[in-house]
């Protein structure tokens, strides 16, 4: 599912109140820490992660992987926080 602009946009406003639901540390991504994000997306949809210090190429790839991962969607990246999308079996996020 891509997601366009648009819908970014509502997502991003959803995404603004909530507070980062899985952080990264320094050891990166380990299958425990995907687990987790597959967890927090199949029962909340719309989830904040927050990445380890590092250069933002790092943080960029990092969300990439982890969006590869979870066949989720990326909405955002700012600092050391990124916003993830994945619509669930029983969706309560409806986009237009």
């Amino acid at each position: 599912m891509q997601l366009t602009g648009k819908q970014k946009n509502t997502l991003r406003g959803m995404a603004h109140d909530k507070k980062p639901v899985v952080t990264i540390g320094s050891q990166g991504l380990l299958e425990s820490v995907l687990s987790e994000i597959e967890i927090a997306l199949e029962h909340h949809e719309l989830i904040k992660i927050k990445f380890p210090a590092g250069g933002k190429q790092q943080r960029t790839a990092m969300l990439a992987k982890v969006c590869s991962e979870t066949l989720s969607e990326p909405v955002q990246l700012i600092g050391r926080v990124g916003v993830l999308y994945r619509k669930a079996k029983k969706s309560k996020i409806e986009l237009v």
